[in-house]
């Protein structure tokens, strides 16, 4: 083959190369994790209704506790980000359950004798239940844990979080969920 040959096989193959690694670049930049999508569809709409078994026994019915605004937080004892929030999670929850709100622990992709452990090891008091088929957790949209959903008092889904819940941004929304709607 002559040089120039040569030449115009090399400047095609760079060429080429460069190109397709601009294209994966391009492809990879400004994307959003898949975990952070939970529930992205949701905001604005009625909060999807559910009945879940309680690991302390009785039920959590989201349609029972009407005109009571909600944070539920989806977990697994496995999850690191949800290890992380858990004290803050129950000091919110202690802090602020004489005033009208109800927290609920929706745990799903786990096993019931580890999710028991984690609530005995945090001590986490607020009411938590477990997903057994993972249909609270399709209806919600969760892709990764944890996730955290904020229901105003006319059941609509307001605000949710992704990731741990630093403590200061979980207050700041339960105190927002408490404000008066006739104040907003």
């Amino acid at each position: 083959m002559s040089p120039i040959g040569r030449i115009v096989i090399f400047s095609f193959l760079s060429i080429s190369v460069v190109g397709y690694l601009v294209l994966m670049a391009w492809g990879l930049a400004d994307r959003v994790p898949v975990t952070a999508q939970s529930g992205v569809h949701l905001g604005g709409l009625p909060a999807p209704g559910f009945i879940v078994t309680l690991f302390e026994g009785g039920e959590y019915s989201l349609a029972d506790r009407a005109s009571q605004p909600a944070v539920i937080n989806f977990w697994a004892s496995w999850c690191g980000p949800c290890r992380d929030e858990a004290l803050p999670l129950e000091r919110t929850w202690r802090a602020y359950k004489d005033r009208g709100i109800s927290f609920i622990g929706i745990n799903t992709q786990d096993g019931e004798p580890d999710a028991r452990s984690y609530l005995k090891e945090f001590g986490i008091t607020y009411p938590n239940g477990h997903d057994r088929d993972g249909t609270i957790s399709i209806d919600y949209g969760i892709v990764g844990m944890p996730a955290t959903f904020f229901v105003n008092r006319d059941g609509v889904l307001i605000g949710r979080w992704v990731g741990a819940i630093p403590e200061d941004e979980l207050v700041d929304r339960v105190e927002e969920l408490l404000q008066d709607p006739e104040e907003n």
